[in-house]
């Protein structure tokens, strides 16, 4: 299939709304069965699996089999990243206002996008890097310095382990509310499960934003200088 074939494919599969709202219940980074999926898109299970064979056919999902369970997650992290890339350009040319709820303030302070932390944190903690000279901006990279690498080691990153995945280590994300990057790749998700296990953030039910607790705010703060 030739690339504009492929991509007027997926611009189909995205276009349909019960397909986004499965698409969007998965940018947690999470992975959820058929009947939770329905649920969040709020059809019955055949039309959800009817939905998700086509997302898995074109490679937008990937399902792992546990015992009698099948649990759907986003295929990588450039299925993430477009997803993120759309939801961004939808809201800024939304025509009508949009009536913000509870939930907004808490995406755009925290939230998960696919395995690596997005919004003001995600920003704040991309740009901390790069003004400490963590992180170096190239041309068509994003490279973790000698002195990056010290710093996410003393952080409890094992950074050897994460160059041996196949995943790039660093990549810079845009991120939709912010309109700036904050840091993807293997080092983004290892950053964000460390977050998890030190107690800094925590998940919220049926959402992607995160809860910043109040040792996670003032670990942050310290994290960023």
């Amino acid at each position: 299939m030739d690339t504009s074939a492929s991509f007027n494919r997926i611009a189909a599969l995205i276009g349909d709304r019960t397909r986004v709202d499965m698409l969007a219940a998965l940018m947690t980074g999470r992975a959820l069965t058929a009947t939770e999926l329905a649920d969040h898109a709020g059809v019955a299970r055949p039309t959800a699996s009817t939905h998700l064979s086509a997302l898995t056919g074109a490679g937008l999902l990937v399902v792992e089999k546990q015992g009698r369970h099948r649990y759907f997650r986003l295929a990588n992290e450039d299925v993430a990243g477009m997803l993120e890339g759309l939801m961004g350009v939808a809201h800024r040319i939304a025509t009508a206002p949009v009536q913000t709820g509870p939930v907004d303030p808490a995406l755009r302070q925290a939230r998960a996008c696919y395995d690596h932390l997005a919004g003001e944190w995600g920003v704040r903690i991309h740009d901390s890097f790069v003004r400490r000279g963590f992180l170096r901006l190239e041309p068509d990279a994003l490279q973790l310095t000698s002195a990056g690498r010290r710093f996410v080691a003393d952080a409890g990153i094992d950074v050897d382990a994460l160059l041996r995945s196949r995943r790039p280590l660093c990549r810079a994300c845009l991120d939709w509310s912010e309109r700036r990057h904050h840091l993807a790749g293997a080092l983004g998700a290892a950053l964000l499960a460390r977050y998890f296990e030190q107690g800094w953030l925590r998940r919220r039910a049926h959402s992607r934003a995160l809860i910043v607790t109040a040792r996670g705010r003032r670990g942050l703060e310290a994290f960023v200088e």
